[in-house]
């Protein structure tokens, strides 16, 4: 029956030769534009691929391939294989039909006399695509018409290009691009001869087994009089075919998932992000690495990001350190110490305090709403009385605490949401004191957009991952810092003598060049951040666990810092920044303390703020107070003490010739601390002078499991 039709089929052919077409074809144009790839494609600032997002589910394709990106030797291997007089025909080759009639008639194996032209056709058109049982009479006219319209319209380098990257090569592989790709971990510009004459034996039946496509290919090499032998290609077909290609694929660049997520939609889409693909890749390495290093130290994730100062643009976004889909840049985590530096530029700018004011760095008990807050320093030791520059730098927690006592919980909660800090949700007294040690939760990329706004002499602008026009400038700033009082802070980021007490003269901190730097770690070493500034670029690094376990014996210097150091030394590597000139409005003085507390130095002051000399007032000049307990405490017993042995310590300060007063019961002089053995219930002290008059007053409270003995009174 095959061969009784096979005459008539023949003289439609043939005639199509002679007649034109009845549907129009599309032009290279439209079908180049028409294409998408499988595929979304996350694009650095200079274009380069950083990530991809497969879309389409149903088949794998890659960006177009021009033909002048394509190997010469698979436009051979394919010409041999499918359409050997395809330079010289017009779209129907009637001898190559007259070729097939013969072999259809007198050969076991009949062999097809479809042009290039015309598969591409049957590609173009899904109403030309042959079905279960082959073309019918009117799809074979109708693709040889459509042959003819694409010839009169397209030129054959035309008809070539948008074959090989439209045709099927294997399995869900369409195009010529994935085809190398998956198969051969290459582009196609690369394909060698072997290869080439491997993807042309698979278009003429994709699905065969490696051992019938490399049969075809060794007969397609030698007809080329390649060099390959067949035990060559019948070894590279074997391995290619047994490849699988989602994994070659994805083998490819795969850098920045977190902002492809944000940014990629729909399949076919180039977008161009502000990220720089050399950086990305040297901070997630750096990352990496590092986090291998504290691997013994419970440490498994991490996070960076940087972003140009002047811009806003992000140049790093590295979301996680590992292979999961967490996203650390977003995540809320918190902020340990890196608040402190808005909270000492508040009170600069409210000239409150100076960079030379001294602060007390000694044991405080603040009463809150959620009871008594008892900060302690990092490493559990008092400086005595130390500025607010060495405060800062050095990381002292106490000092920063009455920082926040002396502004107001509400005037610094404020003051983040005013610098972008959106996690705080909740009032100033949810987080209390506490806030100025960095209670709260806060993300790394407002964080260090946060610290940029210091970059920038206090003025705030948002981020962008989304690349601007090359003729747009960047977002607009609106002032929320002073710009001396963020000057003077950035100063003392700066200063690896005023860190010194705390962090040493050499650490990954001090830069060979300007940067403001500063360290945090929240409650439990469960979080740690690194972020600090040039005058160029701001980057932020957190460390630590998204599972919230704690790490084992991290401090700022050897768990963010190394890597914030590394990225840092990375974007400054041929241009050392130098710090910025002081703005108007800031004067420089030659200071000393007395007592001398601190060297001698010079010391920068908002104008009117200055002073030469820092001196402690004696205590015998100082307002009689109660330091402990403070009014409104909650104290309560430890069972595990026994009651004979429990005592609870009061304090005053001045009080030099003073009484105390418990519950309208003498207690004795105020001079030294008193060691007072607790009661369960509310109780009343008082500071008393000579002649009885209450000078101070204290409320406080004592719960526990002890009741008090019936005849037991307050006292000693």
């Amino acid at each position: 029956m095959r061969r009784s039709m096979l005459l008539p089929v023949v003289l439609v052919l043939s005639a199509a030769v002679h007649l034109g077409a009845s549907a129009a074809m599309p032009t290279p144009q439209q079908v180049r534009t028409a294409w998408k790839p499988s595929s979304a494609r996350l694009l650095d600032r200079h274009g380069v691929p950083v990530e991809s997002v497969r879309i389409d589910m149903r088949v794998r394709r890659m960006a177009w391939t021009p033909l002048a990106d394509i190997s010469p030797a698979l436009g051979l291997a394919v010409l041999q294989a499918e359409d050997g007089r395809f330079m010289e025909h017009g779209g129907i080759d009637l001898r190559a039909i007259g070729q097939a009639a013969w072999d259809n008639l007198f050969r076991a194996r009949p062999r097809g006399a479809s042009t290039i032209t015309m598969q591409l056709a049957g590609l173009l058109d899904a109403e030309l695509r042959a079905g279960a049982g082959g073309r019918n009479w009117t799809q074979k006219f109708n693709q040889a018409l459509a042959a003819r319209e694409l010839e009169a319209g397209w030129s054959k380098a035309e008809i070539l290009e948008a074959y090989l990257n439209l045709a099927s090569f294997r399995g869900e592989l369409q195009g010529v691009a994935a085809a190398s790709q998956a198969l051969f971990g290459k582009a196609p510009s690369g394909l060698d001869l072997a290869e080439s004459a491997i993807l042309a034996a698979l278009l003429r039946a994709p699905g065969a087994a490696p051992k019938t496509v490399a049969m075809r290919a060794c007969t397609i090499a030698a007809e080329l009089k390649a060099r390959t032998g067949c035990a060559s290609i019948e070894w590279q077909a074997e391995v290619a075919l047994g490849r699988p290609a989602a994994a070659a694929i994805k083998g490819q660049a795969q850098m920045a998932p977190q902002v492809a997520n944000q940014l990629l939609g729909t399949g076919g889409q180039d977008v161009r992000s502000t990220l720089d693909a050399g950086l990305q890749r040297f901070a997630l390495d750096s990352l990496r690495r590092h986090l291998r290093e504290l691997n013994d130290r419970n440490v498994a994730d991490g996070a960076v990001v940087v972003i140009d100062n002047a811009s806003g643009e992000l140049l790093a976004y590295v979301g996680n350190g590992g292979q999961g889909e967490v996203d650390g840049v977003a995540a809320l985590r918190q902020a340990g110490s890196t608040l402190k530096p808005f909270l000492y530029e508040l009170a600069l700018e409210r000239r409150l305090l100076t960079a030379a004011s001294l602060l007390d760095d000694s044991p405080i008990d603040v009463a809150g709403e959620a009871g008594l807050y008892v900060p302690q320093n990092y490493d559990r030791q008092f400086k005595g009385y130390a500025s607010v520059r060495t405060s800062l730098a050095s990381s002292l927690n106490i000092p920063a605490v009455r920082t926040l006592l002396l502004l107001g919980p509400e005037r610094f909660h404020d003051r983040l949401q005013d610098l972008g800090i959106s996690s705080l949700k909740e009032d100033a007294a949810f987080y209390g004191p506490s806030l100025a040690l960095g209670s709260a939760d806060v993300s790394l990329l407002e964080l260090s957009n946060a610290y940029r706004t210091l970059a920038n002499g206090g003025l705030y602008g948002p981020v962008t991952l989304r690349a601007r026009v090359p003729a747009s400038r960047p977002g607009p700033k609106q002032r929320v810092l002073d710009a001396g009082a963020t000057w003077i802070v950035g100063d003392i980021l700066s200063d690896r003598g005023a860190r010194s007490p705390t962090f040493g003269l050499r650490s990954d901190l001090a830069t060979a060049y300007w940067s403001a730097v500063k360290t945090g770690t929240s409650k439990d070493m469960r979080d740690n951040w690194c972020v600090g500034y040039s005058t160029s670029y701001t980057v932020g690094v957190w460390v630590g666990n998204f599972d919230g376990q704690p790490m084992w014996d991290v401090s700022g210097v050897s768990g963010a810092a190394p890597v914030w150091r590394d990225v840092m030394d990375f974007l400054h590597r041929e241009n050392p920044p130098r710090q910025a000139a002081a703005p108007d409005g800031l004067v420089r003085r030659e200071l000393r303390y007395a007592p001398a507390h601190e060297a001698a130095r010079q010391e920068w002051f908002l104008r009117g703020t200055e002073t030469s000399l820092v001196e402690a007032v004696a205590p015998e000049r100082r307002t009689p107070k109660i330091i402990y307990p403070v009014d409104g405490s909650i104290l309560a017993t430890d069972p595990d003490i026994p009651a004979e042995r429990e005592r609870v310590l009061f304090q005053a300060q001045a009080g030099q010739g003073l009484r105390w007063r418990l519950d309208d019961a003498e207690q004795g002089a105020a001079d030294a601390v008193l060691a007072w053995r607790p009661a369960v219930g509310p109780h009343r002290l008082e500071l008393l002078d000579a002649a009885g008059k209450v000078l101070a007053t204290s409320r406080f409270e004592v719960r526990g499991n002890r009741e008090p003995a019936p005849d037991q009174k307050p006292g000693l």
